[in-house]
């Protein structure tokens, strides 16, 4: 029925590079090679040489537009696609139905994201012969989608399916555009909620912003500013000039964003920054930088009072010869997700992982699998502060046609769904940018170059519609201090689910200013420990439900009392049954950390002291006392600790914190507390 086709495809091409930001990811989409020549080459299986189209029985005698063909070719060949339409347009003045420069000029508008003169010259091709090459209405339909002709594209894909011998390959191929094109109709006809809002002059200007990741509280924002490069510029291979930006938001508005300078800003470029939820941390790339392991790596900075220390290269663990980039930290520090297009991967370029020990380092990177990642590309991963949502890009996954959002769900074991495509119109046949979410789950940032806007990309905003939103996160934030002295404290804090003896989130306050803040998923049981070298540990626990919003955060401040003689620490996650003695299985988190403390301290010796409330006789909450202590007693000595270092005692209702008319003052005095005896 068809003729086969093969001469217009190149036979070789240089490796595709990828740079460190979306500027060059979306934009440079002829420098990636990824979707074009994965779905031309692979999967249409046109990938004959010029050489051998000599042999090949062209649609047209006309030896000048052969000629201008073959220069054609050849331009095509080096990527000097503006030569190359040239001659194929002096081809076509020559013989109008040269079916070939018909579609080798489709293919570099297709190429150039001309997607417009794409179809139309494809378009004229079938015109002159429409069984010619089969192949075609694959390219043609693609290209429909990135322009939203949806039903021209399955108008294009019914009639491809009609041809006879179509080879394994490409029928795979055709029913997934063809569930692509289904998938998009579908979506335009039952949109997503969605109304983005600028977000002003403060943030977006003339020059393209991008790649915002905000602080848990949304009181900081830092992002990517593109400039064109100008005659100061110290990077001469840089295209345009991009620093990170940062606003801090005052009395509900966003103050004007400026420029972080050095040392995260150099002569180079820097993109796809991840700000940790509690701001402590700083990931990015950079590419080409001096003592780097690849084309681009990921580096770290973090923040010492008010100033970002000197970046480091995460190491040759997380980087590799290849190509890393678009970091994004998890909430508690230990999981770090990113793109590179190492080998093992599944397809083009892969969302991994990596997990920091116990050691501080960080692990072997880990490939999310078939779940997240596909033979095309996925990049742009958002770890949402719960740490059960990712939010990320692709063009693998059923979509619009280009690059979409996608969020995928940790079911019970840990394992990511099926990502969910976010919908139309926060996603279009255009490519799209990454989506974060702020910790309460209910408004994304993301950047677009929607008309209206300030420059060629602003940053914006949007209610996130429910289905699509993460867990609620909540957070806490306040200032650690020496409870004698007021001097402020780096101190290690450690949030444990109660249920699982998980550590949701460790982090640190700041070592100058005392000063934290950790998040703090809803609808759970916590045990919170902070710590540090010197002091007695300070403890607490609680839950939060989702009533409790992110607007209404927890503010504690943290005494901690040095280690002397008479200073006391409640502990409040030591837990018994009412009116029993026998500790909880949930206790063995405090338990351990008590441990922790002596044997880091092997001086220290302690009286263990039991107290009730005021219910019941006062002869049995003595003896109620007497025996939880002794509990606590015995399970410190069965655990490694002499029993010289230690003491019990039973206080019952002798010695309350609070009044004991209320609940709330009862449930303070029921506890378990140690006082320092010796050091």
């Amino acid at each position: 029925m068809a003729t086969t086709f093969r001469s217009w495809i190149i036979s070789k091409w240089k490796p595709w590079a990828l740079a460190q930001n979306y500027h060059y990811i979306i934009n440079n989409l002829k420098t990636m090679r990824i979707k074009f020549f994965i779905i031309l080459i692979f999967v249409f299986g046109l990938f004959l040489s010029t050489s051998k189209a000599q042999s090949y029985k062209f649609s047209t005698k006309n030896e000048k537009a052969l000629k201008h063909y073959d220069k054609a070719t050849s331009f095509f060949d080096v990527y000097k696609y503006d030569e190359a339409e040239k001659e194929l347009l002096d081809a076509l003045e020559d013989d109008k139905k040269f079916i070939e420069a018909w579609m080798l000029l489709g293919n570099i508008y297709d190429e150039t994201k001309k997607f417009e003169k794409a179809v139309s010259a494809y378009k004229s091709a079938v015109a002159i012969d429409p069984d010619f090459f089969q192949n075609i209405y694959l390219t043609m339909s693609r290209s429909e989608m990135r322009i939203g002709k949806y039903l021209d594209a399955k108008k294009d894909l019914d009639y491809f399916f009609g041809f006879k011998n179509i080879s394994v390959v490409n029928k795979m191929r055709a029913e997934g555009l063809l569930k692509s094109v289904n998938f998009a109709i579908d979506a335009i006809n039952n949109p997503v909620s969605f109304k983005p809002i600028n977000m002003g002059d403060s943030i977006n200007s003339a020059s393209e912003e991008h790649s915002p990741s905000l602080i848990a509280d949304e009181q900081t924002l830092i992002y990517t500013v593109g400039r064109p490069k100008d005659d100061f510029s110290l990077c001469e291979k840089c295209e345009i000039e991009e620093d990170f930006f940062i606003s801090k938001r005052v009395n509900g508005v966003w103050a004007k964003g400026v420029n972080m300078g050095p040392p995260l800003n150099t002569a180079g470029n820097e993109g796809a920054p991840s700000i940790s939820p509690d701001g402590k941390m700083l990931f990015f790339a950079a590419c080409n930088r001096e003592g780097a392991y690849g084309s681009c790596d990921i580096y770290e900075s973090d923040i010492l009072g008010a100033n970002w220390i000197q970046p480091s290269n995460l190491g040759k663990i997380v980087n590799s010869a290849k190509w890393e980039t678009q970091p994004s930290i998890s909430s508690d520090g230990k999981t770090l997700y990113f793109v590179s297009s190492r080998g093992g991967g599944k397809g083009g370029v892969d969302i991994w992982k990596s997990i920091l020990d116990d050691n501080e380092e960080w692990g072997a990177p880990i490939n999310l699998g078939d779940s997240i990642n596909t033979t095309g590309n996925e990049m742009s991963p958002f770890i949402h502060p719960d740490d059960q949502t990712l939010y990320f890009i692709s063009d693998g996954h059923t979509g619009m046609g280009g690059m979409d959002i996608f969020y995928s769900r940790k079911n019970e074991k840990g394992e990511w769904t099926k990502p969910v495509n976010l919908g139309y119109p926060i996603n279009t046949w255009a490519d799209e940018r990454s989506l974060i979410v702020n910790a309460n789950g209910d408004i994304a940032y993301y950047s677009s170059n929607v008309d209206g806007g300030k420059g060629k990309f602003d940053i914006y905003t949007f209610e996130l519609y429910e289905k699509a939103r993460p867990l609620k996160v909540n957070y806490m934030k306040g200032i650690v201090f020496n409870s004698v002295t007021k001097e402020k404290l780096k101190a290690k804090f450690e949030l444990i689910d109660i249920k699982t003896g998980k550590t949701v989130v460790q982090s640190y306050s700041d070592p100058v200013k005392g000063e934290f803040l950790v998040c703090i998923p809803t609808n759970k049981d916590y045990a919170l420990n902070v710590s540090a070298d010197g002091f007695l540990f300070y403890s607490d626990n609680f839950t939060i439900v989702d009533n409790h919003s992110n607007t209404d955060p927890f503010l504690k401040n943290v005494p901690l009392h040095p280690i002397k003689i008479g200073e006391k620490v409640v502990l409040k996650n030591i837990f018994f049954e009412t009116a029993k003695f026998d500790l909880k299985e949930e206790s063995q988190i405090e338990l351990k950390r008590l441990i922790a403390l002596m044997n880091k301290n092997p001086k220290l010796k302690i009286e263990i002291g039991g107290h009730t409330d005021n219910v019941g006789a006062p002869a049995y909450n003595l003896t109620l006392s007497q025996n939880r202590s002794k509990a606590v007693y015995d399970y410190l000595t069965q655990n490694g600790i002499v029993a010289t270092r230690l003491t019990y005692k039973g206080y019952g209702e002798t010695k309350p914190l609070e009044s004991n008319a209320t609940e709330v003052g009862r449930a303070n005095n029921r506890r378990t507390e140690f006082t320092v005896i010796g050091n």
